[in-house]
């Protein structure tokens, strides 16, 4: 058992450090990984537009990716990523695409790793990439793209976008069963056109429509563009956009020219001090967000004393007018507070308890709190589950119902948030509840849709996912159902040695994975009954207890060590695209740590 004191040192220690994290304004902005896929991207599409007004920008990014080359001669996304084939196909391109004189070694071992890796043919090199994609295309045909803008590839081997869908309505877009997911509508567009420029279909008919839809789909282009420049406010997207329009030699429309414009705007505002880019500008209202929600876990909100300043500054990011991006009606918030946001079901659910938990009768949370719950329940799948951003897309990756999602809405119906009937409400959450028993896997563990872990088996992170899952049937008093049960009995048969966790059996163990799956152990595990009695002894209750102290044990170390500060790369962006947080370390182990003094105090 850890001394009372310890613990709470332990916690006021990672409180703190958490709180000291704020910006000026009071709420929490964090700090996005750099990036060698974002880099090389960026400094290609700066090449390709303007390469003598960008050349001291082109110049650090090529730099920085020499400076920061794995052991194994290939790059992963970020620094701390292990090398994939992906990203090190697309630093290869940059290389080749900007000149390789002054890189000749870093070259000569990066084309060892990817000739090991996928073979020394170029059809080869593209299969590779195409396999790791699957019949998505979100991802593989800019990086296709990109490899033949340097001339590594073919442009036979680049897939063709049906650009010509986006001049659709935008209510058809869930019935069109685009090759694409949602959100990567302006890849569709550019790269669309990229392809049908460099490599004109035999098809006459295929090309008469894709010759009207040319002006419609810039048109679209343009619309949806953020006042940042920046769509998504995501490098890697922006970057393909520019360099697909920039590559082809026309006479550009107004709308073409302005996208260009202003893609290229974003990437000269985010480039590091270093020479780098991150995957995403930021994370702030998500990160803010987690944050109060952490400390509303540990009872201690009181110690956020810009309390109101957070709660104002959080209800300016809902939105109130229907998203030019998506089509999302107004009620939802995006995971930042910059334009380039998209509204979606895993940030307005944390959204919604982040207010519930610090409005103390303010009416207008309150009615920020129930628009934002009707716009969720709004979203609903028929599968029961809730989607990332649109409702009805389900046959990619990140368009269909996902578990962490699911779980987060429903949490929000533990706390009553609803201006939905009660009979609906009612329906929603035994249908959500039912979608989630239907996906828990045969050893009781769930999978995340946005979050990975690079050592798990297919880069999934179940121990991510089943603690999301827990939190539910915790927090909906369901501690006793057979699929809380099996998912408890998942968690407590993967931790390592050492007595943390990581994304699944024999995971290094991380801050962020440990502190997830101890936080929903600490109450499922060793919260008394409802009715005030501890259940009697058992061995299996024993195991578990033991398990939950030996995690606890390992995160009061890590937070007197100071490793609690280290970041991993737990997040999962789309299609494989690896990034980590500063904050989330610190937010995971302050609700951790927080919920066990607050279990210790009430004993």
């Amino acid at each position: 058992m850890i001394p009372a004191v310890r613990l709470r040192a332990a916690f006021l220690t990672a409180r703190d450090a958490l709180l000291a994290e704020r910006v000026p304004e009071g709420h929490w902005v964090g700090e996005l990984s750099t990036s060698a896929l974002s880099t090389a991207t960026a400094v290609m599409a700066l090449h390709l537009v303007n390469p003598f007004e960008h050349r001291e920008r082109i110049d650090a990014g090529l730099k920085w990716l020499a400076d920061h080359q794995n052991a194994d001669g290939a790059w992963g996304d970020t620094i701390k990523s292990v090398s994939n084939i992906s990203t090190s196909m697309l630093c290869r391109s940059a290389f080749r695409m900007i000149g390789e004189k002054d890189y000749t070694e870093i070259v000569g071992k990066l084309e060892e790793f990817i000739s090991e890796r996928a073979g020394k043919l170029p059809q080869r090199r593209a299969a590779a990439i195409r396999a790791r994609y699957g019949k998505d295309h979100t991802f593989s045909v800019p990086i296709l793209m990109t490899c033949a803008l340097a001339g590594l590839v073919s442009w036979e081997e680049v897939p063709r976008l049906p650009f010509w869908m986006a001049s659709l309505p935008q209510s058809w877009y869930r019935f069109a069963k685009m090759p694409v997911v949602s959100y990567a509508l302006p890849a569709l567009i550019a790269i669309g056109q990229c392809v049908h420029h460099h490599r004109h279909s035999r098809n006459p008919v295929r090309n008469l429509v894709n010759r009207l839809a040319r002006w419609r789909s810039l048109t679209v282009l343009r619309r949806i563009q953020p006042t940042s420049g920046g769509y998504l406010e995501a490098t890697p997207l922006t970057s393909f956009v520019v360099m697909a329009l920039a590559s082809i030699r026309r006479r550009r429309s107004e709308s073409e020219k302005q996208v260009i414009d202003e893609g290229v705007r974003f990437l000269v505002n985010s480039v590091r001090p270093d020479g780098s880019w991150p995957i995403d500008t930021n994370l702030a209202t998500w990160v803010t967000t987690l944050s109060v929600n952490a400390l509303a876990a540990a009872g201690d909100l009181d110690a956020l004393d810009t309390k109101d300043k957070v709660l104002a500054w959080l209800l300016k990011q809902q939105y109130t007018e229907r998203h030019p991006y998506t089509g999302a009606d107004p009620g939802g918030w995006a995971w930042t507070d910059l334009p380039g946001g998209v509204p979606d079901c895993d940030d307005t659910p944390g959204a919604i308890l982040a207010a519930s938990a610090l409005h103390s009768e303010n009416r207008s949370a309150l009615f920020a709190v129930l628009a934002g719950s009707n716009w969720l329940y709004s979203l609903q799948n028929r599968d029961g589950g809730w989607p990332t951003f649109c409702r009805g897309w389900g046959h990619l990756p990140f368009d269909r119902s996902g578990c962490d999602l699911t779980a987060h809405v429903l949490r929000t119906s533990a706390w009553g948030i609803t201006a939905s009937p009660l009979f609906r409400l009612t329906d929603s959450i035994s249908r959500g509840l039912a979608y989630l028993a239907k996906q828990q896997r045969p050893d009781g563990s769930w999978l995340p849709l946005w979050f990975g872990n690079q050592y798990a088996p297919d880069e999934t992170n179940p121990v991510y996912g089943t603690s999301r899952v827990l939190a539910v049937y915790r927090d909906l008093g369901l501690k006793d159902s057979p699929e809380c049960q099996r998912g408890v009995n998942y968690l407590l048969s993967v931790p390592n040695a050492d007595g943390g966790w990581g994304g699944a059996k024999d995971c290094p163990s991380s801050v962020e994975e440990t502190a997830l799956a101890v936080e929903v152990l600490i109450e499922l595990v060793k919260n008394p009954s409802p009715g005030g009695e501890t259940p009697p002894p058992s061995p299996q209750r024993g195991e578990g207890e033991n398990a939950v102290e030996r995690g606890l044990l390992w995160l009061v170390e890590a937070v007197e060590s100071g490793r609690f500060h280290e970041a991993s790369p737990i997040g999962f962006y789309f299609a494989k695209l690896w990034y980590f947080e500063k904050l989330y370390p610190l937010i995971f182990t302050v609700a951790a740590l927080g919920r066990a003094v607050r279990m210790t105090q009430s004993t």
